[in-house]
């Protein structure tokens, strides 16, 4: 059913992550499927990855650990953005359809005040992209 499952990556909030890479994992053994982790990131350093020319790297590492830990076929996507925070939302889709997925498996976070005023990304995508999204809280 599924051939290649896009997983977003942010360093910065990791953990946040695990459930949306435990589903796609799964998916992934299911289906023997391909998992494209794509992460977005620009030049300003973060604690999670203090040089921005380091992201590619770093990607890709965690790609293959997951890749050897968990039995799976993986892939890097690095997506470099001048504003990664406006820009994310369309960097992920672009990724998507470049990259030839067919399903995003992405985290979401527990709403809060700050999505009164903006928009989710994970809701963004979902509404937005042209194949079907799992959103894992």
């Amino acid at each position: 059913m599924f051939t290649k499952i896009l997983v977003p990556i942010d360093f910065s909030h990791l953990e946040d992550s695990s459930g949306a890479i435990a589903v796609a994992t799964r998916m992934a053994k299911s289906y023997g499927a391909e998992i494209i982790f794509v992460g977005v990131y620009g030049n300003v350093p973060t604690n999670a990855v203090p040089q921005a020319h380091e992201y590619p790297a770093k990607l890709r590492a965690f790609s293959e650990g997951q890749a050897s830990v968990n039995g799976i076929a993986t892939t890097s996507v690095p997506v470099f953005s001048h504003d990664p925070q406006a820009e994310l939302a369309s960097a992920l889709l672009s990724a998507a359809a470049g990259a030839g997925a067919d399903v995003i498996v992405m985290a979401a976070h527990i709403p809060g005040w700050v999505e009164r005023i903006f928009r989710s990304n994970a809701g963004y995508i979902a509404k937005h992209a042209p194949i079907s999204v799992f959103v894992v809280r």
